[in-house]
């Protein structure tokens, strides 16, 4: 008989996107985690849509290796209470928990591919880094691009919503995603920079 810990125990890997919960921000800037990990959960056959750890969560399969998928449902700036969460409820480590989310300074259609590091100004990783006490989360940044001037109100350009030629951008960012999980998960960070930084 299978007890509960034994079953918790078997999730070895953590996909999470970041973005915002409200009807209002589907398809903005800011919720490109959400978007991209829509379609990584699809690809690797999990229903993203259980509540869990203050997030919509599902149950995948990656390369032999279960994963939980996850959207934090804490609004952005306090993605860390969802992640760090699951991560002590699974005893995850930080090295196994993939962060997608957005980047100002990469352009619509461009995405790049860290081992750790700093938040870079992002908030929700900030949150997540602050709350872990760790740097060392592999991250994938996707690029919603730079404000179309320096007086633009930064909050209202990260919430501002793709347009014409970028959503076909963003989701081709989505499937290269799909890839670079994959190739995280694999252990081949390497090869998935490689790839795709650009």
């Amino acid at each position: 008989m299978f007890s509960k810990k034994s079953f918790s125990s078997s999730i070895e890997y953590m996909v999470v996107g970041l973005g915002n919960p409200d009807k209002k921000y589907d398809n903005t800037r800011h919720n490109t985690g959400f978007i991209c990990l829509d379609k990584v959960a699809e690809k690797f056959g999990a229903n993203v849509s259980r509540i869990k750890y203050k997030s919509l969560v599902g149950e995948g399969t990656v390369s032999g290796k279960k994963v939980l998928f996850m959207k934090p449902q804490t609004y952005m700036n306090l993605s860390g209470q969802a992640v760090v969460e699951a991560m002590n409820f699974y005893k995850i480590p930080a090295e196994n928990v993939v962060l997608i989310f957005d980047d100002i300074s990469l352009d619509v259609g461009k995405m790049r591919i860290r081992r750790k590091g700093s938040d870079g100004g992002q908030n929700g990783v900030k949150n997540i880094i602050y709350l872990s006490g760790k740097d060392t989360f592999p991250r994938i940044k996707v690029g919603i691009g730079k404000k179309p001037h320096p007086d633009y109100d930064l909050a209202a350009w990260v919430l501002s919503k793709f347009k014409g030629e970028e959503i076909k951008q963003i989701d081709e960012m989505a499937e290269n995603c799909c890839q670079a999980v994959e190739l995280i998960i694999n252990g081949n960070i390497d090869r998935a920079m490689n790839l795709f930084n650009s």
